[in-house]
């Protein structure tokens, strides 16, 4: 006869502990999870109805209306195309001067490090702090940077307040807060990358021209892909300082996304319009973070492949 031996008390708690592991350990995701899909859905459910809050009683379900309506608006093309013009014109120069600077920093020492930790200072400043910040500095009459080009010939600078020139103001702003972002995330993707080709090509006496473009630029770019990407749709879905520098004027100069959003629901009191638009944007953000995403894995593949 054979006797079955029963587990103790111990074994049968342990072998529990190690079942319910992953679910305790998944469980914080889950809970984010669900505190993100609560206001997206909540978003969704608003941007199907016709709900104005200054007129409740005529709060009912259009469904696609505010989208389709969309189509045939001028102002929400114009927040299209100032939205990405934006984003491109931003992200564009924050990549350019951060590679630089990154490419300065680039080698060890405590003067570099130094230096790296200074230039991150703007990036510690709160976006709409810093706008207001520049909007005191920019002001034509007692603004230090309006003096500085009243200096150069540009007596009558405007700013903010002047259609030409607003876009430069809050793009000024955006990438002054925002390139020290860019710079450490490629200084770190600098100083990753494996010595062994720069030391040959060395050795070899490759013009540094050539030595760049085609040996530190394509190992260097899943860090500028990723750089680009929170970058991207970070600045698509800027706020604060567009809003604190011009209220998104001068008239609808600078109705980016946000912007738009935000004056059709605060001002417009149209809270189907207002969340029908961020969806929209969530959209746009979702195929832009898919298109870098696939580019990236073909980099990483193409690294393994060449490995």
């Amino acid at each position: 006869m054979t006797s079955t031996v029963q587990p103790t008390a111990p074994a049968r708690q342990s072998r529990f502990a190690s079942k319910a592991l992953p679910y305790l350990l998944s469980l914080p995701a889950l809970l984010m999870c669900i505190g993100i899909l609560i206001p997206f859905l909540t978003a969704v459910y608003y941007s199907l109805l016709r709900y104005r809050l200054n007129l409740p009683a005529m709060k009912g379900f259009i469904w696609f209306q505010n989208y389709i309506n969309f189509f045939t608006d001028p102002k929400f093309w114009n927040t299209l195309k100032i939205s990405l013009v934006y984003a491109g014109l931003t992200v564009g120069l924050e990549l350019l001067l951060g590679l630089a600077i990154a490419l300065l920093l680039q080698k060890r020492s405590r003067l570099n490090n130094f230096l790296s930790i200074l230039l991150l200072l703007p990036l510690m400043t709160a976006p709409a702090l810093a706008a207001l910040m520049w909007k005191l500095m920019t002001n034509p009459n007692f603004g230090i940077l309006s003096y500085f080009v009243s200096l150069l010939g540009f007596p009558d600078m405007k700013w903010g307040s002047d259609p030409a020139t607003a876009l430069f103001t809050v793009t000024l702003v955006d990438v002054w807060v925002y390139t020290p972002f860019m710079m450490i995330l490629l200084l770190a993707g600098l100083r990753s990358l494996p010595p062994a080709p720069f030391e040959a090509a060395a050795l070899d006496g490759v013009p540094r021209s050539f030595v760049f473009f085609r040996i530190t630029l394509p190992m260097l770019m899943p860090y500028i892909l990723t750089a680009t990407l929170f970058r991207l749709l970070d600045s698509i879905q800027q706020f604060d300082i567009i809003y604190a520098m011009t209220q998104g004027g001068p008239g609808d100069k600078l109705l980016v996304f946000q912007v738009q959003a935000y004056l059709d629901f605060f001002q417009s009191t149209n809270v189907g319009r207002s969340a029908a638009l961020m969806i929209i944007l969530w959209a746009i953000t979702y195929a832009l973070s898919n298109v870098f995403i696939k580019q990236w894995l073909k980099l990483r593949e193409k690294a393994h492949g060449n490995a």
